[in-house]
C-alpha cells in the first residue's frame, strides 16, 4: 500500500540589503492579506507566516486566472526572520531550506554590498528567486493612482515611466554584468526558467504585492510541484530556526518543518556538534490566532501535532546543546530507528563541519547554515581553513590558531560569526580574532587585516636590515682619535642605528658601536640630527677625517631585500641607496642587481 502524498506550501525567504525594505515587504504581504476579524486567514506559525491559497486567490483576483493553471499548493509559507542570518541558518540536506526567495532591492539605489552577498548565497544554494524592486513611490514624479500595478504604471506621466524603466534597466545591467543573469520586468518575461522576474512595488503603498504573490505562486506551482510532494503520515524533518529559553519550561526550539508530521511524545533526533541529541517531544506550540508571533506578549496554544510545511515550537528535555541550523528528524521509538536517524543527522552535520588538522584559519559560527556560508565565502578566495565548527571561541581554538603563527602568521586567525569569546579564554597576542554579524564584512575585515599585517611584517623586516644612511664627520668634533674613535657627526640622510657597518669607498671600515646625544645613549638617530658616535678599529687622521662623508655598508643580500621593500623607505634613503650602489659597482658592475 503506497503512502499518501500531499503537496506542501513552498517555503519563501526574503533577502536584501539593509534598509531596502525586507521587513516592510513581509509586513505588507501579511497585513494586506489578513481578513479583518477573521481568525486564521493567515496562520502565524513559529518563525513563519502561512498564507493559504484562498487568501492569495482573493488578493490576486484575475491575475492568477491569467496563468491558466490548476493549483495544488496549499499556499505560501513565509519565513518571518528576513535577512541573510535566517536564510543561511536554515538548510536541509542538499542546500537551503527555502524553496524560493524574494530579493528586495531599492529601485532608487540599485545594488549594494548585501544585495551582492544575497545573490551569491542564492546562486550557491541553487535557490530560484524573484526581485522586488521596492520604494517605487520614491521615484521622482511618481503619483499613486490607487489601482493595480500595471494600470498604475500606465497612468504615470511618460517621463516618470521612462525614469522607472531607467532604474529597472540599471538593476538588469548590474545583474548581467556581475552575475551573467538575465532578468526582465515580470510582465515582459518570456521564460521564467531563463529570466529572473522583477516586480516593481511599494511596501508603503502596498502596490505590486498582488503581482509579487502571483509570480511566486505561479513559479512554485509550475516548476516546484514535484519537489513539494511530502509524505503526510511520514516522520518529520525540519531545521532549528532558534533556540529559546521558555519561561518555566527551560530550553525550547523553534523549528521549520518541511516534511512529515510531528506529534506530542514523538522521539526526535537533532544533529549535534559532537554527538546527536535524542529526546521526546514534551509539548508543541503555535501562536494563538491573530497574535503576532514576534510580540513578546503573544499567547501560545498547545497543539497535538504539526504538519509540514510549518513552523512549530518544541518543548523537550536535553535541549541544552541544541544549535540553530541543526537538522531535526522524528523516528520510531526502537533502537534501530533511533540509530538510523542519528546517522542521517550527523552525516548532514559532518558535510559542513571541518577539522583538517592542517594549517589554515579557524571559523566559528552560531549555526550550521551560517557556517556553510562563511566556509564558502572564504573558500572562494582560496583561503585555507583548518577548522570550522559551532559555538563560542574556546581555549582549544586559541591554541590551534596560535600554533599557526610560526609557520604562517596570516593563518593565525579566528573568524567568528555571531559568536563571542568563551569564558576564561585569554586572548593571545599572536592570534587575530575577527567577529561580526555580517558575513561578507568578515571577509572584508580579514582581507584588510592581511594587508595591514603584511605592511607591519615588512616594516619589522626592514628594521632587521642595514638601512641606507649617509653622515658627515663634523669639523672640530673629534673627541677621541682611536680605541674607539669618538666623533661628532651630522646625519645627512636615512636612519643610523647602533651596530650599523660603515664604509667610505666600498670597503667596510668599522661599525657604529654606540650613539650619544647630550650624554644620553640612543639606539638609533634620524636624518638631520647631530650626535656623537664611537667607531672601533679606526684612527682619526688615517682612515677617517673631518668632513668625510661615510655611508652604511649595506650587505648585498640586504640591498636586494631593501629594493623589494623600497615603498617603506624615504625619498632621501632611496637616493642614498643609489649612491651606495654606484660606489659598490665600481668594483662589481652587477652588485645588488
Amino acid at each position: 500500500m503506497t503512502k499518501e502524498k500531499s503537496t506542501r506550501s513552498p517555503i519563501v525567504s526574503i533577502l536584501g540589503h539593509v534598509d531596502h525594505g525586507k521587513s516592510s515587504i513581509l509586513d505588507s504581504i501579511r497585513e494586506s492579506n489578513i481578513v479583518a476579524k477573521e481568525a486564521g486567514a493567515i496562520t502565524q506559525a513559529i518563525g513563519a507566516s502561512i498564507i493559504p491559497l484562498e487568501v492569495i486567490q482573493k488578493k490576486c483576483g484575475s491575475l492568477l486566472n491569467q496563468l491558466k493553471m490548476k493549483f495544488s499548493i496549499p499556499g505560501l509559507l513565509f519565513i518571518d526572520t528576513p535577512g541573510h542570518a535566517a536564510f543561511t541558518s536554515l538548510r536541509k540536506r542538499g542546500g537551503a531550506l527555502a524553496d524560493i526567495a524574494i530579493l528586495v532591492v531599492d529601485i532608487n539605489e540599485g545594488f549594494k554590498p548585501q544585495t551582492i552577498e544575497a545573490i551569491d548565497i542564492l546562486r550557491k544554494s541553487k535557490t530560484p528567486f524573484i526581485i522586488a524592486a521596492n520604494k517605487l513611490d520614491l521615484v521622482p514624479g511618481y503619483l499613486n493612482k490607487e489601482c493595480a500595478l500595471l494600470k498604475d504604471l500606465n497612468a504615470q506621466h511618460e517621463s516618470t515611466n521612462q525614469e522607472i524603466d531607467n532604474r529597472l534597466y540599471k538593476i538588469l545591467g548590474q545583474l548581467f554584468d556581475r552575475f551573467q543573469i538575465n532578468a526582465e520586468r515580470f510582465d515582459r518575461v518570456d521564460d521564467y526558467t531563463k529570466q529572473i522576474a522583477i516586480v516593481p512595488c511599494s511596501a508603503k503603498l502596498k502596490l505590486g504585492l498582488a503581482e509579487l504573490l502571483m509570480v511566486l505562486t505561479g513559479m512554485a506551482q509550475r516548476y516546484m510541484e514535484q519537489n513539494l510532494k511530502i509524505d503526510v503520515d511520514g516522520f518529520a524533518k525540519g531545521t532549528i530556526l532558534e533556540v529559546k529559553e521558555q519561561e518555566g519550561m527551560g530550553k525550547a526550539i523553534d523549528v521549520i518543518m518541511y516534511d512529515g508530521t510531528l506529534n506530542v511524545n514523538d522521539t526526535i533526533v537533532i544533529g549535534g556538534v559532537h554527538e546527536p541529541i535524542v529526546t521526546k517531544v514534551r509539548a508543541l506550540f503555535q501562536p494563538a490566532p491573530l497574535h503576532e508571533m514576534m510580540d513578546k506578549k503573544s499567547k501560545f496554544v498547545h497543539i497535538k501535532k504539526a504538519v509540514a510545511a510549518t513552523g512549530v515550537r518544541i518543548s523537550a528535555p536535553h535541549l541544552e546543546d541544541a544549535v540553530a541550523g541543526m537538522p531535526l528528524l522524528s523516528c520510531a521509538h526502537d533502537d534501530k530507528s533511533i540509530d538510523e536517524a542519528k546517522e542521517k543527522a550527523q552525516r548532514e552535520v559532518k558535510e559542513v563541519l571541518l577539522d583538517t588538522g592542517d594549517e589554515g584559519i579557524i571559523i566559528k559560527t552560531d549555526s550550521l547554515g551560517s557556517l556553510e556560508a562563511v566556509i564558502h565565502l572564504f573558500g572562494e578566495k582560496g583561503i585555507m581553513i583548518r577548522k570550522a565548527t559551532l559555538g563560542a571561541i574556546t581555549k582549544k581554538d586559541m591554541a590551534d590558531a596560535e600554533s599557526n603563527y610560526e609557520q604562517d602568521p596570516f593563518m593565525s586567525v579566528i573568524i567568528g560569526f555571531n559568536v563571542e569569546l568563551g569564558k576564561n579564554v585569554e586572548v593571545s597576542k599572536h592570534v587575530k580574532i575577527i567577529t561580526g554579524d555580517i558575513i561578507y564584512k568578515l571577509l572584508d575585515d580579514y582581507l584588510i587585516w592581511v594587508e595591514e599585517k603584511k605592511k607591519s611584517l615588512e616594516a619589522e623586516q626592514i628594521e632587521e636590515l642595514v638601512r641606507p644612511c649617509k653622515f658627515e664627520i663634523l669639523q672640530n668634533c673629534i673627541f677621541r682619535q682611536s680605541n674607539p674613535a669618538v666623533v661628532g657627526i651630522h646625519v645627512l640622510a636615512g636612519v643610523l642605528k647602533s651596530g650599523t657597518p660603515i664604509m667610505k669607498t666600498g670597503i667596510r671600515l668599522t661599525e657604529v658601536k654606540s650613539i650619544q646625544l647630550e650624554k644620553e645613549n640612543l639606539s638609533r638617530v634620524e636624518e638631520g640630527k647631530e650626535v656623537a658616535v664611537s667607531l672601533p678599529g679606526v684612527m682619526c687622521g688615517r682612515q677617517i677625517n673631518e668632513h668625510d662623508i661615510l655611508y652604511s655598508a649595506i650587505p648585498e643580500q640586504d640591498f636586494k631585500k631593501l629594493k623589494k621593500l623600497k615603498k617603506y623607505l624615504t625619498e632621501h634613503e632611496l637616493i642614498v641607496m643609489k649612491e651606495i650602489a654606484e660606489i659598490m659597482r665600481k668594483e662589481n658592475v652587477v652588485w645588488g642587481v
